[in-house]
């Protein structure tokens, strides 16, 4: 519903009216976007009132709730803000009702992910007694070593990183660059990593050229998002880089990412970090990740299956020795690269909405994002 002359209107299903282009935002006056929520608003206003609604937040302000709203005091003042916002007649529930969908859209996801789940990995039968031979004892040591050795020249490259800003400004862009700079500066070094722990993978440099970029520009994020879940920290629920760069939810948000995928991260990682996985399953899983077949572009499956089974195989051993009594282990750590993907589609609309706010990613980032400016 929406009002014409105080009287309100049921509008019909289907796409909004159309906009003439010279519409106001009904709350703060800047140049509207579209009906949001039930009332003809701006994005930043509809982002205000979404992000309210869905942290239940409480504001104060210091002009008893009496400031006259317009595209200079919304930012000055939140209580004010959220307030025309509900006088305008933007709906709670409207928000709640879209949150629904995004989560029930991301458990469809997962669902048939779950179904596909065989493509990820293909099981070879079980063994009687799992025992590991020399080879898969040496691979797995090796793996550990590639991956320290990776970490270690990321560790040396933190003092080039641009500072985490000190101030706590909120409406200085500034800042808010420095904080956008400081996180994708830190991805970039992540993505190095990736890409020299994967071109040091037996195998990987068998593959065409197109076959590597194909594996790497779908594996990256995935990969990115494990490392992430392994430098958890429940007690503080924060996430430490480089061994001292710590950032809860609230920093993630502050640097501009979306809480749409903030809170996915975090609950994964949550879920990771209570596995309690060592080194050397991380690192199988990395390479299980990499080699998967059923990437978009790639051309020889058979090669990069057998590439991958190696790994499969030795996973399994290792864990059936290290966890004997934990006969779901294997599967549940199969079911968390299905539950990447879903992540992997949700990090797509981010990047999205990062190109509407106008932050621009470096190269090596939109590359491998496939983000065609």
């Amino acid at each position: 519903h929406f009002r014409i002359n105080g009287q309100p209107v049921k509008r019909k299903k289907g796409p909004a009216p159309k906009m003439l282009g010279n519409e106001v935002c009904s709350v703060c006056g800047d140049k509207a976007s579209g009906f949001h929520y039930n009332v003809l608003s701006c994005e930043g206003c509809k982002g205000f009132f979404r992000r309210s609604v869905i942290k239940s937040a409480q504001y104060s302000c210091k002009n008893n709730g009496r400031c006259e709203m317009d595209m200079y005091m919304r930012r000055k003042c939140q209580q004010c803000r959220l307030r025309k916002c509900r006088e305008a007649g933007m709906l709670e529930q409207c928000v709640l009702s879209e949150e629904q969908i995004r989560r029930k859209k991301m458990k469809k996801q997962q669902e048939e992910e779950t179904a596909r789940t065989s493509t990820v990995v293909t099981p070879s039968p079980p063994q009687e007694a799992a025992t590991l031979d020399p080879q898969q004892q040496e691979m797995i040591e090796k793996l550990v070593a590639m991956q320290k050795q990776c970490n270690k020249r990321s560790f040396l490259d933190r003092p080039k990183v641009t500072p985490w800003p000190q101030s706590q400004d909120p409406q200085n862009r500034d800042v808010r660059q420095q904080r956008f700079a400081h996180f994708t500066e830190l991805a970039i070094m992540s993505v190095q990593e990736i890409v020299d722990f994967a071109k040091q993978l037996p195998g990987f440099l068998e593959l065409t050229r197109e076959d590597q970029i194909a594996l790497l520009k779908t594996s990256t994020i995935e990969i990115m998002l494990l490392e992430t879940s392994r430098r958890y920290n429940p007690a503080i629920e924060s996430i430490t880089f480089l061994k001292d760069f710590s950032y809860n939810k609230e920093d993630f948000a502050k640097a501009g990412l979306q809480f749409e995928f903030i809170n996915p991260i975090f609950e994964f990682s949550k879920g990771m970090n209570d596995l309690h996985l060592d080194e050397a399953e991380y690192a199988l899983l990395i390479a299980i990740n990499i080699f998967s077949a059923d990437r978009p572009n790639v051309q020889d499956h058979d090669l990069v299956e057998r590439l991958q089974q190696p790994y499969v195989d030795a996973l399994r051993s290792y864990i059936m020795i290290k966890r004997q009594n934990d006969h779901l282990m294997f599967p549940r750590m199969l079911m968390k690269l299905v539950s990447l993907r879903t992540l992997s589609s949700v990090h797509s609309e981010q990047v999205f909405a990062l190109r509407l706010q106008d932050k621009k990613l470096p190269p090596l980032l939109s590359e491998i994002w496939d983000v065609n400016e």
